[in-house]
């Protein structure tokens, strides 16, 4: 069970391994961010990006599940969601084929000093490729309860 104070300025972890297909890119673009570039491989071939790639926002979506897979969803994490997040960069495209990971450091921690069951974990992530490449950067913001201590 992850809770705030498991979380220490400094720790760096690195995981998932998702390899992006076409098929999902065209499919999440269809719903979501239907421009040519993540649609059609002829126009997209055709953009500054010289073939299909992945929506930025698909991209994020990937990285928000390798984060919920490994941090979040694990029996009882101690999540209790999120305010946002900030400083959200797509630095690099995603292609068909690329496999990415993610690498986590935390940056801060932070009690609640009106809620003593929670506190406030500030994470850097990396959304790398197979080239260890940066293609996304992103800081999150989560809250974890706290242990032992009364709701409020």
């Amino acid at each position: 069970m992850t809770r705030f104070e498991d979380f220490h300025i400094g720790d760096v972890h690195e995981f998932g391994r998702r390899t992006v297909t076409r098929e999902e890119i065209v499919e999440f673009a269809r719903q979501f961010d239907p421009q040519p570039f993540h649609l059609d491989e002829e126009l997209a071939r055709q953009s500054i990006y010289g073939g299909l790639i992945a929506s930025g926002w698909h991209v994020s979506a990937l990285a928000m599940r390798m984060l919920v897979d490994r941090m979040l969803a694990q029996g009882d994490s101690g999540s209790m969601g999120s305010p946002g997040a900030d400083e959200l960069r797509w630095l690099l495209p995603v292609r068909p084929g690329d496999t990415l990971t993610l690498r986590t450091e935390v940056i801060e921690t932070t009690p609640s000093r009106s809620k003593s069951d929670r506190g406030v974990v500030k994470l850097r992530n990396h959304l790398l490729n197979q080239h260890g490449q940066v293609v996304m950067t992103m800081i999150g913001i989560g809250m974890f309860r706290r242990r032992d201590a009364t709701p409020g």
